[in-house]
């Protein structure tokens, strides 16, 4: 079986150099998939690439040279189990699952307040 990386890209880059950029390093038509929000067209759009082991670095850098935002890879799924809905809930599953990097906390040490020694 093999796996599926599917990447998030930003809208205005351009979904058809990167179709022509997939093709052109080895991935036929039926491997890959473009999900487009017709509704908003100004909404990220995600890719999704039926890859094997040896074709994942192939298509990340297929993917980088394109400004991915993000990319995510399922193992044992099929291009047909890659339907929108479903790769749009596993990318919010792992993006609620993922530790996101907290702002900076300043702890104050305690200075002289309430201690439990009593004082006559």
């Amino acid at each position: 079986m093999s796996n599926i990386l599917a990447g998030l890209f930003e809208p205005h880059s351009d979904y058809k150099k990167l179709e022509a950029d997939l093709e052109n390093s080895g991935f036929g038509n039926s491997d890959y998939i473009v999900y487009l929000n017709e509704d908003n067209p100004h909404s990220p759009y995600i890719v999704s690439v039926a890859v094997k082991e040896n074709q994942i670095d192939n298509a990340k850098n297929v993917f980088s040279q394109n400004t991915v935002m993000k990319t995510y890879l399922f193992e044992n799924m099929s291009i047909e189990q890659a339907n929108y809905v479903d790769i749009k809930n596993y990318i919010n599953v792992r993006n609620k699952a993922e530790i996101h990097n907290s702002p900076d906390v300043k702890i104050k040490g305690s200075t002289s307040g309430m201690d439990s020694e009593v004082k006559f």
